[in-house]
């Protein structure tokens, strides 16, 4: 049943309610100016620059403005326009009150936007400082910390905190337990201090200990944000003098079990508790030179595309819970996705093309975490080349079609450079890598085809198709493995899932997502915080928590 009413993640700074955006030159002020009154669900008011899912879409949408409207910005600075408050975090009054499916999608889409501001940081040349002008608490100083930079204000009463454990019973939940050691590389044990003490810690002695990076006076705070920020951008190399990109609303048409985008499709299947994604090619000329392509804009095929995929993702795994299956076909002509492949390659350094290749990262990224299985289907008229493939490699099971008597209609895919490390996963291995543990000799075996349209029989043979059934077998074979996968407890799989799609080196993106997350999920539902007098469910009414003393 879908979850009503519908959540949007489009929007567009016209209809914010919580953040403002202004520019100058390189940097650009990112403002948390919260409307307490503006809560995306009824029953809480986001106090204190408190925020819920709605504050983080408008997060995220802001940044992809930055990104593609403003490749002038090489620095933005997060701040407040509240007085003596930088962000409160995530409104507790608004865990307390959600399902337990909310507060975990909630989230893990936060853990995306900010591993996609460092994203950002990493490949793209965008810098972040926060400017903590005030109090700055759980998931607010979670956001400094997928930061470059923190300044504080130094004003004996500022500070930063992760109250989580003893205030609610719960975890920082969007990365600031592990980007506390592995990013800022705070010692074990003022670590332990910190997130064990409600109140913070402030000026210096937040420096000392590593949790922001410098501090300042308030009558100097604004010079010194303005130094650290121009810094910053001195280190970038984001073109300056240059137009950027309009993202104007996608076109889609919503529809009680389907959504229609120009490149995608998604079809639901509601008694069979699945839901087709269908990623069609492009059609026509396509743009090959930076000109053509800045030309084009927004609906330049790769750029629409990933735009498209996104809203997609990120629709059904918010409205549709109970569609536990996702089946991934693509249509259209493999040629033409490599030709699209091979500009994206030619072209690399150029901002929008590097800024594009880094939205399609970040969504084929969003599909590997999405607590879905996921099983592609290679069929005739399919497409699984260099990106595309891509998005079969991201499945748990690839079904590919074998005609040994048909060549004209047999299904082929097509592996390209694209699938050599462009779109890497959490663990910063390319998901070529993932599927075969980086040993070389299976890797150097299809290195070797590349380029080369493989079939059923040459895919499986390679150990690119999980099975390769002919079209006697096919319905039978994909509907039985299809009902069976539906018909197991989704707790389980989720688990099962995420271990065996992350099974490469850990890294700070994976301990958040795979560890951090995992741990939150689970003390989501425990008495001591969600129960009748659990933390999260007293805190505000001036009871006291009784906990369960037993260690599980």
């Amino acid at each position: 049943m879908s979850i009503a009413p519908r959540v949007e993640y489009q929007t567009d700074p016209s209809q914010y309610h919580h953040l403002k955006l202004a520019f100058d030159g390189p940097v650009a002020t990112l403002s948390i100016d919260i409307d307490e009154n503006a809560g995306l669900r009824p029953g809480y008011k986001l106090k204190l620059n408190s925020y819920d899912l709605g504050v983080d879409i408008e997060l995220n949408d802001a940044l992809n403005r930055i990104r593609f409207e403003h490749p002038e910005v090489r620095t933005v600075v997060v701040t407040s326009a509240k007085d003596k408050v930088f962000c409160s975090g995530a409104n507790i009054f608004m865990l307390g009150v959600s399902s337990h499916a909310w507060k975990v999608n909630f989230c893990k889409f936060t853990n995306e936007t900010r591993n996609g501001m460092e994203d950002s940081s990493r490949h793209s040349g965008l810098k972040f400082l926060a400017a903590v002008n005030g109090a700055c608490a759980g998931g607010g100083y979670e956001l400094a910390l997928a930061c470059d930079e923190i300044l504080l204000v130094d004003d004996r009463s500022s500070a930063v905190s992760l109250p989580e454990v003893p205030l609610l019973g719960v975890l920082p939940g969007t990365g600031g337990l592990t980007r506390v050691t592995d990013k800022r590389h705070v010692r074990h044990d003022l670590a332990d201090i910190f997130c064990t003490t409600t109140e913070g810690v402030r000026g210096q002695r937040a420096k000392d200990w590593r949790l922001v990076d410098d501090v300042a006076k308030p009558a100097v705070f604004a010079q010194r944000v303005r130094e650290r920020a121009l810094a910053l951008a001195a280190g970038s190399d984001r073109p300056a003098g240059v137009p950027g990109v309009a993202l104007p609303p996608l076109a889609r048409t919503v529809e009680a079990d389907a959504l229609h985008y120009q490149h995608v499709s998604v079809v639901i299947d509601r008694a069979g508790r699945t839901a087709s994604f269908t990623v069609r090619g492009p059609s026509g000329p396509q743009p090959a030179t930076p000109q053509a392509i800045v030309e084009a804009g927004a609906a330049w095929y790769p750029l629409q595309l990933a735009r498209e995929l996104d809203d997609a993702i990120l629709s059904m795994r918010t409205n549709e819970l109970d569609i536990g299956t996702w089946l991934i076909k693509t249509e259209g002509d493999a040629a033409a996705v490599l030709g699209v492949d091979a500009t994206l390659q030619a072209h690399q350094d150029h901002w929008l093309v590097r800024e594009t290749i880094g939205l399609l990262r970040r969504v084929l990224s969003r599909l590997d975490v999405s607590s879905r299985s996921l099983f592609a289907l290679v069929e005739p008229g399919s497409c699984f080349a260099g990106t595309f493939l891509e998005l079969a490699l991201a499945c748990d099971r690839i079904y590919h079609l074998a005609l040994p008597d048909d060549e004209a209609r047999a299904p082929k895919i097509t592996v390209g450079e694209a699938n050599f490390g462009r779109y890497p996963m959490a663990t910063g291995q390319s998901r070529l890598g993932r599927r075969f543990y980086d040993e070389a000799p299976a890797l150097e075996a299809v290195r070797a085809k590349a380029g080369q349209a493989l079939d059923a029989d040459a895919a499986f043979a390679l150990g690119l198709a999980t099975a390769n059934p002919d079209d006697i077998d096919w319905a039978d074979e994909v509907r039985i493995a299809v009902e069976e996968r539906v018909s197991m407890s989704p707790d389980a799989l989720t688990g099962m899932e995420a271990n065996l799609r992350f099974n490469g080196q850990e890294t700070m993106l994976t301990r958040i997502f795979g560890r951090l997350t995992a741990w939150q999920n689970w003390i989501f539902q425990r008495p001591n915080a969600v129960g009748e007098k659990g933390a999260l469910k007293v805190y505000g009414k001036g009871d006291k928590a009784a906990f369960d003393w037993n260690r599980v």
